[in-house]
């Protein structure tokens, strides 16, 4: 197994900290299991109402006419029922019912917008001014998928046993998660649209349209070579630049490791390094559907590598971005600093002086050092720009 320094004091500061919100024991039969299944299965039913209700302001476009209604309506009294009945369990286990009383309260305010009955706005009169939607939708879809995969595999195969689900940070970072894809659509207009005004003089270049009638999987290659270039050196930039660390610390303020806290990342981080990265894409023409593939890749391989998981991928490590490579770019480690910083292939790092990767170790600890960005999301939110800083 790979060489992890423990903290013997650590899971016991874990749990502490995981039993924070009401302050009573996570352990089974203590109502806490079943309190947050409860608002899970209710806040989902809530949302997924809500959905029902103002699709046109709350969906995604391209999605809504996939979405089998009679289906979900069925599953979504069952999720609502199942919601109220662990938000009863819990309030019947715990001492304080605030786990309890907020699973029901979601059902309750679910039922009295309709419920799994409730009817779909109408199309005309839901419009939004021609402005995109947010995609509440989108994140409840994420959600679900990542969880499913992610929790039992870091649970299974976890680098750190005693590092629980809802750790240090979690509420910040799933801040970040329903933000980011709430507003997908907003933040995909800011990435693209510089690059659409800037290069709108190429549209019609030959050599252009020969790009995007490449094969698909060549071009996907393409793309992931060239933007891996562009984000090698963009990344750096944030790091090596006092103006830029400011906004990309609040992504390094992570001081644990899981699929969730990839997700922790500035506004201004997120559109400067996207924006980017696409400019060369849009103006040289890559077919939309290479783009959309390459996107499938890049979002799996950044949630992967953020992951609290101890594969090493052996060999491949040495040629793909892995979660060991990642996690000593995330490390507050002196030897760590400013390392690793391409996004899928270390050879950019290997070339430009700043490969990391000590054999079969994994870094004992991550964060920020020095000046170090608060937690929560709002508060991470305006920190780059109090007074001194920017």
């Amino acid at each position: 197994m790979s060489d992890v320094n423990k903290n013997p004091s650590e899971s016991a500061d874990e749990v502490q900290e995981y039993s924070r919100i009401d302050g009573e024991s996570v352990r089974f039969g203590k109502g806490w299991i079943s309190g947050v299944t409860g608002i899970t299965l209710s806040g989902a039913g809530l949302f997924t109402v809500l959905c029902i209700k103002f699709p046109h302001v709350l969906t995604m476009p391209v999605l809504r006419e996939y979405y089998p209604l009679p289906v979900i309506r069925a599953l979504l009294h069952v999720v609502l029922v199942s919601g109220v009945l662990f938000g009863a369990l819990s309030l019947s286990l715990r001492k304080r019912k605030i786990l309890g009383s907020v699973a029901i309260l979601f059902a309750l305010m679910a039922g009295l917008l309709g419920g799994s009955q409730i009817e779909v706005a109408d199309a005309a009169a839901a419009k939004s001014a021609g402005l995109p939607s947010l995609s509440l939708d989108w994140f409840l879809l994420n959600l679900i998928f990542w969880c499913a995969v992610f929790i039992p595999l870091e649970r299974w195969f976890a680098l750190r046993k005693e590092q629980p689900i809802f750790r240090h940070g979690w509420r910040t970072d799933l801040a970040y998660f329903f933000v980011s894809t709430l507003a997908v659509q907003w933040v995909t207009i800011m990435t693209m649209k510089p690059a659409q005004v800037l290069f709108a003089w190429v549209l019609d270049e030959q050599w252009r349209v020969s790009i995007g009638k490449q094969p698909l999987w060549l071009q996907i290659i393409e793309i992931l070579l060239l933007t891996d270039f562009v984000q090698y050196w963009v990344h750096r930039a944030f790091h090596r630049v006092p103006f830029l660390w400011r906004f990309h610390a609040i992504h390094h303020s992570a001081e644990r490791m899981d699929w969730l806290a990839g997700s922790r990342l500035h506004i201004v981080d997120v559109v400067v390094t996207r924006g980017l990265s696409y400019m060369p894409l849009f103006a040289l023409g890559f077919a939309d559907a290479a783009l959309v593939g390459y996107g499938i890749i890049v979002t799996l391989q950044a949630t992967l590598i953020h992951a609290n998981l101890r594969f090493t991928f052996g060999p491949f490590r040495y040629w793909l971005v892995t979660p060991q490579f990642h996690h000593w770019h995330h490390s507050d480690q002196d030897e760590a600093i400013d390392k690793n910083f391409a996004v899928h292939l270390p050879i950019w790092d290997w070339l430009f002086g700043s490969y990391y990767l000590p054999g079969e170790q994994w870094p004992a600890s991550y964060g920020v050092k020095g000046d170090k960005p608060p937690e929560g999301f709002f508060r991470q939110l305006f920190w780059p720009f109090k007074r001194g800083g920017i």
